[in-house]
């Protein structure tokens, strides 16, 4: 099943995304249980800042990646793609650096099989 994923905790999933297989998880750990239930979505929009306390926008990218790694690059989807809608610069900017730069290398890797 294709579906997108609106990682936010505060800001809500806008009312014609909902027809477009969106699903709004408020944390990484809601996010993570979609991902069990549904497999890897073919794209995120990211928050950085998850509410107090709470893992963030990186750790879930981050378990993404653990995960593409643990199957041999054949847990994202090859079209994966992402935007970082965070309102914290610094983290927009690790989440967005750290995500680009393994799927350039992914790209350019041969799947290990």
């Amino acid at each position: 099943m294709a579906w997108k994923l609106w990682l936010d905790d505060v800001r809500p999933l806008a009312d014609e995304m909902h027809q477009d297989g969106w699903i709004h998880a408020h944390t990484a750990g809601e996010a993570e249980f979609f991902i069990v239930m549904l497999g890897a979505p073919e794209f995120v929009s990211f928050d950085h800042d998850l509410g107090e306390g709470n893992r963030t926008g990186m750790d879930f990218a981050k378990y993404l990646v653990e995960e593409d790694i643990r199957e041999n690059g054949m847990f994202l989807p090859e079209d994966f793609d992402f935007i970082v809608h965070s309102a914290n610069p610094v983290g927009a900017m690790n989440i967005s650096t750290y995500l680009l730069q393994y799927l350039k290398v992914r790209s350019e890797s041969q799947p290990i099989i």
